[in-house]
């Protein structure tokens, strides 16, 4: 898989949700998000349950509130869009505070916003708990198909090289007093944008042939494979586990 690749997203750690393997964590989390669409969205209670477990985990992985607060700014577009379903959505309406509101809305509103809340919550705890190189491995390990395990690979460095390339460039462009004001300066910015792609899929061009230079051969070698005991599994179980009885509570109930 190539070297380590640290991003913003992880926190190092050395908590018991570190220590997991990656592969226990993806199909861990995978499961509870399953579980939590799952549930009827009239269990307003199990949503808190589920809540109650995701801090539980961000505790034991020892993740700050704060920090898992500021990377679910990352669902705001959905907020927007669950903030308007109300306005728009037809059907019987209810007076809220002065306005005219549909139920219908207002339930599709609460279940966009507890069910993707959740989701994300804990995608960011595997993110921040699992290197993008372990995650990698997990994926593999989980039996996904490898060109899509190389395909994301990719995407991943050159996502980074790309944006490195594009600050630098921006840098130059500053140094020099350049300033974007207005449309008469569209023209550099699309020069830029050109170069940058050239620049890009020159850059991949020479990485591909130094690969195959070295054997590459459609399938990237495994440097280390990575297992999980029982134990582990059990550990990681407890999660999606303790959801599906939430769940199962709030079809019952």
């Amino acid at each position: 898989m190539g070297a380590g690749h640290a991003h913003k997203l992880y926190r190092h750690g050395h908590s018991p949700v570190h220590a997991l393997p990656p592969h226990c964590k993806i199909a861990a989390v995978f499961a509870f998000v399953v579980v939590v669409v799952s549930t009827p969205r009239e269990a307003m209670w199990a949503f808190g349950a589920y809540a109650v477990l995701v801090a539980a985990v961000a505790a034991a992985a020892r993740i700050p509130a704060g920090f898992l607060l500021r990377r679910l700014l990352i669902e705001v577009p959905f907020v927007a869009f669950a903030v308007l379903m109300p306005f728009v959505a037809e059907g019987e309406r209810v007076q809220v505070l002065g306005m005219s509101l549909s139920v219908s809305g207002l339930w599709g509103a609460w279940n966009v916003l507890a069910k993707g809340t959740l989701g994300v919550a804990a995608s960011v705890i595997l993110a921040s708990t699992t290197e993008l190189r372990s995650l990698l491995l997990g994926l593999q390990r989980l039996k996904l198909p490898p060109l899509l395990v190389q395909i994301a690979s990719f995407m991943i460095r050159y996502g980074d090289v790309i944006t490195g390339e594009l600050r630098r460039m921006s840098i130059a462009r500053r140094s020099r007093g350049f300033e974007a004001r207005g449309v008469r300066h569209w023209g550099v910015l699309a020069k830029t944008a050109g170069a940058l792609f050239i620049r890009s899929y020159e850059r991949g061009e020479r990485v591909y042939l130094a690969m195959v230079s070295r054997g590459y051969n459609g399938s990237m070698p495994v440097i280390d494979d990575v297992s999980a005991t029982r134990a582990q599994w059990a550990y990681a179980a407890v999660l999606p586990a303790a959801a599906l009885a939430v769940c199962l509570m709030g079809w019952t109930l």
